[in-house]
C-alpha cells in the first residue's frame, strides 16, 4: 500500500508541475504572468521539501524570481523563449522535478540507507570509437575495441533509477555513434535526461529533429576558442563542425552546453569576451570547463595550465557569473568550483564513471577499477572497497582549490588504489597508478602554496549538505579548519 501511496504523490506532483510549465510556455510575453508562475514553482518545491526547505533560502529565490529585471531571471527567460515548448517542458519535468527535486530527496534518503556514496548522476561510455585524435585525449587511439551493449546502457539507467539518480551523461568516444541505442534508452525511460559530450561531427537535422520529439536529451559540445586554437589541437575543420551543429541545435529549440578543455595554449582564447559572446549568440546556454588532465601513455603534460594561468581562470570564470557582466551563458569551472559542491564529486559522492567495457571508474580522469556492470548491480559497485574509500576519505583536501586526488593530492590516489587493489583500466596501453601520479607530483606541489594562499583570502560559507562521513562531519581538527575559514 506505501509504494501505491507513493506512486499516487509521484504522479500528483508531475502532473501539478506539468500544469504550471503549459502556463509558464503559454504566457512567454507576459511578464506578470511568468512572475506568477516561478513563484507558484517556488511555493511547490518548498510543499515538496517541507521541513527540510530553508525559509531563509526560499525567500531569497523568491525576491529573485519577483525581480524580472534580475540577470537570471533575464537569462530563464531567454532561455525559455528560444526553446520548443515540448522540449522546455520535458526537460523541466525530468531534469527540474525528477533529478533536482524528487531524485535530490530519494538519493540523501538511500545514502543513508546503505552507508555509501548515491551519485545525482552517472556518466558512462556507450562506445569508444571517436573519428578524430585530438592531441593529449586518450580516447581517439582506442578504436573499436569495446562498447556498452544496449542491456548494458538500459541496466544502468534502471537501477540507477532505483537509487534516486535521474541524470544520465555520455561520453566515450563519440557517443553519437551509437544514437540508435541512445533513442531507444531515452524513449524507454522517458522520466530520465541524458546528457552526451560531443565532438558535433555527427549531428545533422534529422538527429535534432528526433532529439527535440523525444524531449530528453541535450549535447555538451566540445569547442577550444578561436578557430586556429581549436583546430590545432582538434583537427582542421571541425570548428566549423561545431559552429554548424550550434546553429542546427538552436534552430530545433534544443537547450545546449559546450565542454571546453582548458590548457597552457588556449586559456585566453576560451575565456575572451569575444568567446563568450559567440557562445551567446549561438545559443548556448551553460558550459563546462575541465582543466587538462595528465591521463594516458599518450598524454601532454606540457599542455597544463600554469599556476598563474589558474588562478586568473578562478577569477575570470566567477567574474563571467557575477551581477556586473550581462554576458547570457553560464560556465562551471570542474576543477576550480570545489567550493560550490563539496570538493572532490567523484567516487559516486555525486557522479562516478563506467567505461565501455563496464568498469565502473571513480572518475572519468581516474581508469582505476576493481567492479564491472557485467558482474555487480550499481549499488554493489558503490559498495566495493575501491568506492568505499573515496566514500570515506572526501573531503580529500579542505581546500576546495585542490578537490582531486589525483591533479591535487597525488600521494592519495596511490593509497587508495594500492590498498583496494584496484586494476588500471586504460584500454589503450596500461598505466600504472604510479607512472600517473607522478606527472601529477610537481604540479601538485607547485599549485599548493598558490591555492592556500587564494583560499585564505576568501570568505566562505560552509553548504548546508555536504554528504561527508559523520567521521569526517565530526572531526575535531576539520571543525577548527571550517571555523577558521567560514567566517
Amino acid at each position: 500500500m506505501a509504494g501505491t501511496a507513493q506512486n499516487l504523490q509521484h504522479a500528483a506532483e508531475r502532473q501539478a508541475l506539468s500544469l504550471l510549465a503549459d502556463g509558464l510556455l503559454k504566457h512567454l510575453n507576459k511578464t506578470e504572468d511568468k512572475t506568477q508562475t516561478y513563484l507558484k514553482i517556488v511555493d511547490l518545491v518548498a510543499k515538496f521539501y517541507g521541513d527540510g526547505a530553508k525559509a531563509e533560502t526560499l525567500q531569497k529565490v523568491r525576491e529573485y524570481v519577483s525581480n524580472p529585471e534580475n540577470r537570471w531571471v533575464k537569462y530563464i527567460n531567454r532561455v525559455i523563449e528560444e526553446t520548443d515548448p515540448h522540449y522546455a517542458k520535458t526537460m523541466l519535468l525530468n531534469l527540474g522535478y525528477e533529478s533536482m527535486l524528487r531524485g535530490t530527496k530519494t538519493i540523501r534518503e538511500t545514502r543513508k540507507k546503505y552507508d555509501c556514496n548515491i551519485p545525482w548522476l552517472i556518466l558512462f561510455d556507450p562506445t569508444m570509437a571517436c573519428n578524430m585524435h585530438c592531441i593529449g585525449c586518450w580516447s581517439g587511439t582506442y578504436g573499436h575495441k569495446s562498447n556498452l551493449s544496449y542491456e548494458d546502457m538500459d541496466k544502468i539507467v534502471s537501477e540507477g533509477k532505483e537509487l534516486g539518480t535521474h541524470l544520465y551523461l555520455m561520453t566515450g568516444g563519440e557517443p553519437t555513434v551509437r544514437m540508435k541505442d541512445i533513442y531507444r534508452l531515452a524513449e524507454k525511460h522517458n522520466d530520465c535526461f541524458f546528457g552526451l559530450f560531443s565532438n558535433s561531427t555527427l549531428i545533422n537535422d534529422e538527429m535534432c529533429e528526433k532529439v527535440r520529439e523525444l524531449g530528453n536529451i541535450t549535447f555538451m559540445l566540445s569547442i577550444e576558442g578561436t578557430p586556429e586554437t581549436n583546430d590545432a589541437r582538434r583537427g582542421d575543420g571541425h570548428y566549423a563542425a561545431v559552429m554548424n551543429a550550434m546553429d542546427l541545435l538552436k534552430k530545433h529549440g534544443i537547450i545546449f552546453g559546450t565542454s571546453i578543455c582548458y590548457t597552457r595554449d588556449n586559456i585566453e582564447a576560451v575565456t575572451s569576451d569575444a568567446f563568450f559572446h559567440l557562445l551567446e549568440e549561438k545559443g548556448a546556454r551553460f558550459g563546462f570547463y575541465f582543466h587538462l588532465m595528465p591521463v594516458g601513455n599518450n598524454a601532454a603534460p606540457e599542455l597544463m595550465p600554469t599556476v598563474e594561468q589558474r588562478r586568473n581562470m578562478i577569477e575570470r570564470i566567477r567574474y563571467v557569473r557575477s551581477p556586473e557582466i550581462g554576458i547570457e551563458f553560464f560556465p562551471m569551472d570542474f576543477q576550480n568550483d570545489g567550493e560550490y559542491v563539496g570538493g572532490c564529486i567523484a567516487g559516486g559522492r555525486n557522479y562516478f564513471h563506467i567505461n565501455s567495457n563496464g568498469d565502473a571508474e571513480p572518475c572519468v580522469f581516474i581508469h582505476f577499477s576493481n567492479t564491472n556492470i557485467h558482474d555487480n548491480s550499481i549499488l554493489e559497485m558503490l559498495q566495493s572497497p575501491l568506492f568505499k574509500m573515496y566514500h570515506e576519505g572526501q573531503p580529500f583536501n579542505r581546500n576546495h582549490l585542490r578537490p582531486c586526488p589525483m591533479l591535487e593530492n597525488p600521494d592519495l590516489l596511490r593509497k587508495i588504489v594500492k590498498e583496494t587493489g584496484a586494476h588500471q583500466t586504460n584500454q589503450e596501453s596500461p598505466e600504472e597508478v604510479d607512472h600517473l601520479c607522478s606527472k601529477c607530483d610537481a604540479y601538485a606541489a607547485e599549485w599548493a602554496p598558490v591555492a592556500d594562499e587564494i583560499w585564505a583570502s576568501q570568505t566562505h560559507k560552509k553548504p548546508a549538505y555536504e554528504n561527508y562521513t559523520k567521521e569526517h562531519r565530526e572531526n575535531p581538527d576539520l571543525a577548527a579548519f571550517d571555523q577558521a575559514v567560514n567566517q
